[in-house]
């Protein structure tokens, strides 16, 4: 979780805040022509027409855009609206060729839902709606090109309730919203490609008060962390024009990554300025009840019963749960190999160091494209359970099938097969003990590190098989007899 310190009084004002999330569907095409949502590619090459708004071109609209708008509407608890409708939002900016945008106003395609946070707080949702998305203003050298690649992208706008009161719940909001997309797999939420894009509309209030102070609207904020900052130096900024009795406007400001502050734009428009009115070229859809239960039928299970499920059918901590069902491949991984070992924790262990570790980034934790299967990791896993090798081996073991793809018998010696007896590791500690006496005498007179010398001639006379945590254990119970 992002931490920010907050030099304002937080006791004499409270921040209040609410966001605009934009995410861009995960759709081969545009949400009203044919051309690639891939992104990348020169300028100005994936565009036609209809998504350049030249004169006479007729948009079509794309139906599984909206169907992703109804699934995260359904993933976020809210009421998908039988009719809705698009619209004309009309603006002139160099990166909008039509000087509209085709969005929705009056009947969005989802209205309300809650996003719960850990403390059980709920952050509202106004609505959902679907638009197009908008070019891309590349400024160089002095100069500013236009590249209309992501204009009509689809793309779907979140937008929250002013509810959240502290940098921590703006967050913490965010990453569960980010969350929740990539698992039911409308967007793959890539923040630093722009597929994830969030307004943070914030202001200040006198503690105590029910009146919302003047806001400002911090535009296209692509990373957790510049928000964080954002909000900080916001509220901040805030707080001291109401301590020196002065007014600011409402205004669109934009974040300076070099500086960390906030910069003004304009003045913040309200929505009569944008003079809405009905789509001419796109009729109303009809959505029935019947196609929105279709659709709820296709979301998977989501994070938060995920891991109220890890916790209590696998006996996870909640810590480990979340680290799980952060990754919906992960989760799916994990329950795979943990219906076929008696102990689903070990499966979680394993994956959090070491498969965890050996993806490394949080887009190869997302993808989760490993070379082994849920069934071979079980495999080695029962054969830990079962004695037949110790906790050592079976790590090697893990890690040389993470490489090659190997099952744990192919990559685990025949010699380092079949363990100790419990009956044969006791007579092993006792042999330690015996022949380890100095050691022993250290470890009692306070050198904890001196135990590891008594391991270790277990380890030797084992050549390798006894459990080293397991002797490590039964040798402090002996000698502190």
């Amino acid at each position: 979780m992002l931490c920010r310190a907050i030099t304002g009084n937080m006791e004499k004002y409270e921040l209040v805040a609410g966001f605009e999330t934009h995410v861009e569907l995960a759709t081969d095409t545009k949400i009203f022509c044919g051309c690639t949502t891939k992104f990348g590619g020169e300028p100005n090459t994936h565009t036609c027409p209809v998504c350049t708004g030249m004169p006479g071109a007729l948009p079509r609209i794309n139906r599984k855009a909206v169907e992703y708008t109804i699934m995260a509407g359904l993933a976020t608890n809210g009421k998908i609206n039988n009719l809705s409708k698009m619209d004309r939002k009309n603006y002139f900016y160099p990166d909008l060729p039509k000087a509209y945008q085709v969005s929705q106003f009056e009947r969005p395609l989802s209205i309300g839902g809650y996003i719960e946070l850990d403390s059980g707080k709920r952050i509202r949702i106004n609505h959902i709606h679907l638009e197009e998305d908008a070019g891309k203003l590349v400024h160089k050298g002095g100069k500013t090109y236009i590249d209309y690649n992501r204009g009509g992208v689809p793309l779907m706008e979140i937008v929250s309730e002013p509810d959240i009161r502290s940098i921590e719940e703006g967050i913490e909001y965010l990453e569960k919203l980010q969350m929740i997309m990539r698992y039911i797999g409308v967007s793959d939420c890539k923040m630093q490609e722009g597929s994830m894009r969030c307004d943070v509309n914030i202001s200040v209030r006198p503690a105590g008060s029910e009146e919302f102070g003047i806001r400002s609207e911090i535009k296209n904020m692509n990373s957790f962390a510049h928000i964080a900052k954002a909000m900080e130096y916001e509220y901040n900024r805030k707080v001291d024009a109401a301590e020196n009795g002065e007014i600011l406007p409402q205004e669109t400001r934009r974040y300076n990554e070099t500086t960390g502050e906030t910069e003004g734009m304009r003045t913040k428009e309200d929505a009569h300025d944008y003079r809405y009115f009905l789509e001419p070229d796109l009729v109303p859809m009809k959505i029935s009840d019947e196609e929105i239960e279709n659709i709820k039928n296709t979301l998977p299970q989501l994070p938060a019963e995920r891991i109220k499920r890890y916790i209590s059918e696998y006996g996870l901590s909640d810590v480990d749960a979340k680290n799980i069902a952060k990754y919906k491949n992960v989760a799916d991984f994990f329950e795979g190999a943990a219906e076929l070992v008696k102990n689903p924790k070990t499966v979680s262990n394993m994956i959090i160091t070491q498969i965890f570790s050996s993806l490394g980034t949080e887009e190869e934790k997302e993808a989760c494209r490993l070379k082994i299967t849920p069934k071979q990791l079980s495999e080695l896993i029962n054969l830990l359970d079962a004695g037949e090798i110790n906790s050592s081996t079976a790590k090697k073991a893990l890690s040389k099938m993470l490489e090659t793809g190997k099952s744990a018998e192919e990559v685990i010696p025949k010699d380092q097969m079949g363990g100790l007896s419990d009956e044969e590791l006791n007579k092993l500690v006792q042999e330690a003990v015996s022949q380890c006496q100095p050691a022993v005498n250290d470890y009692l007179a306070g050198k904890e590190k001196a135990i590891k010398a008594v391991v270790g001639y277990v380890m030797k006379q084992s050549r390798g098989k006894a459990d080293a945590a397991k002797a490590e254990q039964m040798i402090i119970e002996m000698v502190k007899k």
